[in-house]
């Protein structure tokens, strides 16, 4: 199930602590899986194409995913903010990436703190992700790629239409 826009806005609004919100913002701005947020590493930002790198994502594929205007200055906030080397969302070491579990109970503190109730897990950001470019008029096929499915059947269980653009049609 997909989160609405507004609900997306109350989730990263209720993050109080700049490094957990510039998680949650990664992972829905470019779509990526939790287990990718985490390990993400400096040399994936591709500031000049507006790209992310995404090495050895699910199925151990390599893709790439956009890197809107809103992240990139964030994340350059937060490079400043916590001088990551190996780990862009790193654990209780800079050696080490963030535990999946520990993105996971961020996602949900958020969640809790913003009242929102629809939705399950971290992953719920990635269905918005797709939801919401979908209605922006993205094709399928770019998001396949975004999302690094191999095949579209895939992606199509990503779409959830949202029921003000049913009434709309």
């Amino acid at each position: 199930m997909a989160l609405s826009r507004e609900e997306v806005e109350k989730i990263l609004a209720a993050c109080k602590n700049f490094k957990h919100y510039t998680l949650l913002l990664a992972t829905y701005s470019a779509g990526l899986r939790v287990s990718e947020v985490v390990r993400l590493q400096p040399i994936h930002i591709e500031r000049s194409r507006k790209m992310i790198r995404i090495e050895q994502g699910k199925g151990r594929k390599d893709r790439y995913t956009v890197l809107s205007n809103t992240l990139l200055k964030t994340l350059e906030d937060y490079w400043r903010s916590f001088k990551p080397k190996n780990w862009i969302f790193f654990g209780e070491t800079k050696s080490k990436p963030m535990p999946v579990e520990t993105a996971q109970k961020i996602y949900y503190k958020a969640k809790l703190e913003a009242g929102v109730k629809r939705g399950r897990g971290i992953h719920t950001l990635r269905h918005s992700f797709a939801t919401h470019l979908l209605e922006q008029g993205t094709r399928t096929y770019i998001l396949q790629q975004m999302l690094g499915h191999k095949s579209i059947r895939t992606t199509a269980r990503y779409l959830h239409i949202s029921n003000e653009k049913i009434s709309q049609v």
